[in-house]
Order: C-alpha cells, then sequence, then structure tokens
C-alpha cells in the first residue's frame, strides 16, 4: 500500500534538510539569550563595587546586549537557505563576522545610553564574534543531531525498547479470555494480528496524530472486550490536528498505562478520556483516567509502575521537537492527567 500523502509530509519534517542556522525557535533562542545573559553576567562581576551596583551595571548590560543577540538570531534565521550552500568555515566566519558587527552595535548604544568618552572597540567586537562562533558550534551539534542517520538511529532505539513492552501486554489480554471467554479471546487475536501488522511491522521514522489515534482506538477496542461495561472511553477529537507529526507509537503507550493503572485495578467502572485540539500553531493532546478509589479492606500488593512508557514518549517528543514540546502528567481529584502540547 502507498504511503498516505499525510504520513509523507510527516517523514518529510524529519528527513528534510537541517538547517545550521535555524536559529528563530523558542529553544535556540532561549539557551542563546541565556548564554549571553550569564557570559554578561559573569563579566560585570569583574568591576562591580559589590551586589546592588552588579545588579545597575547587569541591567544596563542587558539593555544593550539582549537587542544585538536578537538582531544575530534573526539575520541567522533569515539567511539560514543561503548560509547553508556554504562550507562549513564559511558559516563560522559569517556568523563570527556578524556577531563582531553585532558587538560593535551593542557598544554603540551603550556608549549612547551612557555618553562614555571612550569605548573599547575592538574588545566590543572580539566579544561579540567569540560569542556568535560559540552559538555556531552549538547550532552545527543541534543541525547534526537532527540528520536522518542520527534521528533515525535514536528512534529506532527507542522504539525497540517499547515494541515488547506493548505485545507483552497486549497478549496478557488475550489470555485472560481464553478460559471463560475463547470466542471473545479469538476476536481478540485476530485484532492483536491486524494491529500489529500496521503498529509493529512497518519501520517509520515519524508518524501522523490521525495515525496514531486509529492505532489507540484499535487498542482500546481489544481492551474493551476484557473490561466491558468496567471501562468508558471517551473521544474529542480535533481534526485540525489529524496530520501533526508525531513519533510512531505516541499515543497506545499513554492509553495502555491509563488502562493499567486506572482501569485494571479499580473494582468500580472507570473513564478514559483522549481528546486533540489545535490553538493557534500548537497541537494540544490530553490522556485523561480516573484513577482506583481507595478501600477500607486491604488489597493485594501491586508493583507500582516504572515509568518506562512516559519516560520513552517523553524522549522521542523531545528527538523531534527540543524545547518545542511541553509534556505534563499531573494528579487531581482523582484523575491522572497527561498534557501534551507540540508545534503544529
Amino acid at each position: 500500500m502507498p504511503p498516505s500523502s499525510t504520513t509523507t509530509a510527516a517523514r518529510d519534517v524529519i528527513v528534510g534538510t537541517a538547517y545550521v542556522f535555524d536559529a528563530c525557535t523558542a529553544s535556540v533562542i532561549g539557551r542563546t539569550v541565556l548564554l549571553v545573559e550569564a557570559l554578561a553576567a559573569i563579566a560585570v562581576g569583574f568591576v562591580s563595587a559589590g551586589v546592588s551596583q552588579w545588579f545597575l551595571q547587569l541591567a544596563l548590560v542587558t539593555a544593550v546586549v539582549l537587542p544585538a543577540c536578537l538582531l544575530w538570531l534573526l539575520v541567522a534565521c533569515q539567511q539560514k537557505k543561503l548560509l547553508q550552500r556554504c562550507s562549513i568555515r564559511v558559516q563560522y566566519l559569517a556568523g563570527a563576522a556578524w556577531g563582531a558587527v553585532c558587538g560593535l552595535a551593542a557598544a554603540l548604544l551603550f556608549q549612547w545610553a551612557t555618553m562614555a568618552p571612550r569605548m573599547p572597540w575592538l574588545a566590543s567586537a572580539a566579544a561579540g564574534g567569540f560569542v556568535a562562533a560559540m552559538v555556531v558550534v552549538g547550532l552545527q551539534w543541534r543541525a547534526q543531531g537532527r540528520t536522518p542517520a542520527a534521528t533515525t538511529a535514536r528512534l529506532a532505539e527507542l522504539q525497540a525498547r517499547i515494541r515488547p513492552h506493548f505485545l507483552f501486554n497486549a497478549l496478557n489480554s488475550a489470555i485472560s479470555l481464553v478460559q471463560d471467554h475463547p470466542h471473545k479471546a479469538e476476536a481478540m487475536l485476530e485484532d492483536l494480528s491486524d494491529l500489529f501488522r500496521h503498529a509493529l511491522t512497518e519501520q517509520r521514522e515519524a508518524s501522523t496524530l490521525a495515525e496514531e489515534v486509529q492505532l489507540a482506538q484499535r487498542y482500546l477496542s481489544i481492551e474493551q472486550v476484557r473490561f466491558g461495561d468496567r471501562m468508558e472511553v471517551q473521544w474529542n477529537l480535533d481534526s485540525r490536528t489529524d496530520t501533526a507529526t508525531v513519533p510512531p507509537l505516541f499515543l497506545q503507550p499513554l492509553v495502555e498505562n491509563a488502562v493499567k493503572h486506572g482501569i485494571e485495578p479499580s473494582h468500580g467502572s472507570g473513564r478514559i478520556r483522549i481528546a486533540t485540539r489545535r490553538r493557534g500553531s500548537r497541537v494540544h493532546v490530553q490522556i485523561i483516567n480516573t484513577m482506583p478509589r481507595p478501600f477500607a479492606a486491604p488489597q493485594p500488593e501491586r508493583r507500582p509502575g516504572t515509568g518506562t512508557a512516559i519516560a520513552n514518549v517523553k524522549k522521542r517528543l523531545r528527538l523531534l521537537y527540543d524545547l518545542e514540546c511541553d509534556f505534563q502528567a499531573t494528579v487531581k481529584d482523582g484523575t491522572y492527567t497527561v498534557h501534551i502540547s507540540f508545534p503544529a
């Protein structure tokens, strides 16, 4: 079967060109600003007589250095395609040269703000060029980490860890029905065969959220056979999120956790709610499950979860989106909520 257009688009995000000077992202901007601020704080510390003077001078330096830093990032981002055609040496030279210009701009702004009679122009240019070169090194490492070979290898490693876990739990669900409900077990194994064919045999670097929702729906339909009325599943899906790029087996481990720790240990009924929505340029995914209620009678001791599935999903999302991804898991009012957001 030929890949769908949405799957092809999702793969292009990863296997496409990893621009070195792709600097207009929150992660790059935040790290660069933190680096510049840290260096400024250290430099001001050498000439400050006390803490109060250090704060005042750092505020003044920040006011002139931060605009120069943001100017460097803006130009680097705008010229990323042009610079990508150049050799590594030229990229370093271009980044350092523009950093020196921004250093001179910061010095000019400082002189205008303080009416200083003299300014160390050469030192300012050298400092700007040196800091810019450090940033280019970091951007080079970031681009190398996002190249197809590195990304594919890392994703394959993380996916290999989660697949046996998925297979073991799904087969356990079928085995539990063999003795009492053989017909249900047979139907479940047929569904499992189809599920594994789609989820485990295809080696892909990326998937779409629509595909992952479909996979999670199949998994929950299998578990519904086992739990029956004890498990209520609610879906609230936004079609605008269907083409969002996510790692393969991104959603299924999270709904599996909801079943294992929310529905299975409960003596009554439980509820799982999965919602997707798009807000502006970001996609939000929520998985909410009710927690087992405490009972007065002693219950058999259950082994706590290891957190492998959640940690695995977080790592794979971070590999795709770096700091652009937000992952939160909270317990409140008898419910466990996983909230994930990432660029659309």
